[in-house]
């Protein structure tokens, strides 16, 4: 003899084990995400360096270089969140059945992933662009 609850728990087993698996998977998703979106945007940002001197150099004040550093990264990251949010909603109609307490196209389910990769993206951007604004002017102009 089991209580109903006992029941209905080891009926739940796997889809509870698929919850979390995709749950994790996500997460690890996100995180390698997050780290990808740091790493490309410190990599252009610190290859300009240089360039970032030469303005400075020219007499560009720092938070205007910073800024213009900013817009190319917010560009590319509207785009990459525009083609991500088209692609989620043409897909999800394939795993609207696991998705448990969810509606298929819940809004603050995307909008939750677009402001934290906004967050990295932005300050993935902003560190490497203050680092390079400390550059010396003279060091820049003798190396181009």
């Amino acid at each position: 003899m089991r209580t109903l609850e006992e029941h209905v728990d080891n009926t739940l087993v796997r889809e509870r084990l698929l919850a979390l698996l995709a749950g994790f998977f996500g997460a690890v998703a996100l995180i390698a995400s997050c780290l990808g979106i740091y790493g490309m945007t410190a990599f252009q940002v610190t290859r300009r360096t240089n360039e970032i001197g030469i303005r400075i150099a020219l007499g560009g004040r720092a938070p205007h270089v910073v800024w213009t550093v900013l817009k190319e990264i917010l560009g590319l990251l509207l785009l990459g969140v525009g083609i991500g949010i088209m692609a989620a909603l043409l897909l999800t109609p394939l795993a609207g059945n696991l998705l448990f307490g969810l509606k298929p196209a819940d809004p603050m389910t995307y909008a939750t992933a677009a402001a934290l990769l906004g967050m990295v993206a932005i300050i993935a951007g902003t560190i490497p662009a203050m680092r390079a604004t400390r550059v010396d002017p003279m060091t820049a102009l003798r190396y181009e």
